[in-house]
């Protein structure tokens, strides 16, 4: 999905958030149960978008009028490289309702869960002030 990659390149969440079905689904590589709402999961994004960095998407998987994309990236969480996957699934109405993400290797999701922990605070805040915005 060329919009989403876009906006996750040039780090315009507001951009992301309307691409965002108000109850997508967002699964952490790093977290057992998935978070659920539009306003949790743009704050989740925020975070990674400062986690991150050298951030670099590689290739995109799925056909453009799809409903079902995959796309791979690459980054740096302090002196830890990554690889994944971003796995998007659209609604009918063309609004991503799932997002996963999944990470290699384990160092490197270790090092994520790390970085993503120590945002926490600040991540609920986001998604309070969020939700707060746009009436979710």
């Amino acid at each position: 999905m060329q919009a989403f990659r876009t906006a996750v390149e040039k780090h315009d969440l507001d951009t992301l958030e309307t691409l965002l079905a108000e109850d997508v689904v967002f699964t952490s590589p790093v977290v057992f149960k998935p978070y659920r709402g539009r306003a949790i999961t743009v704050a989740i994004l925020r975070a990674v978008i400062r986690v991150f960095e050298d951030f670099r998407y590689e290739r995109v998987i799925g056909e453009a009028d799809g409903r079902d994309h995959a796309l791979l990236f690459t980054a740096r969480v302090g002196d830890r490289e990554i690889g994944g996957c971003d796995f998007l699934h659209l609604d009918e109405a063309g609004r991503i309702d799932e997002l996963t993400v999944m990470v290699r290797p384990l160092s490197g999701a270790q090092a994520l869960q790390e970085a993503m922990g120590a945002q926490f605070e600040r991540i609920a805040q986001e998604a309070r002030e969020t939700a707060e915005r746009s009436g979710d």
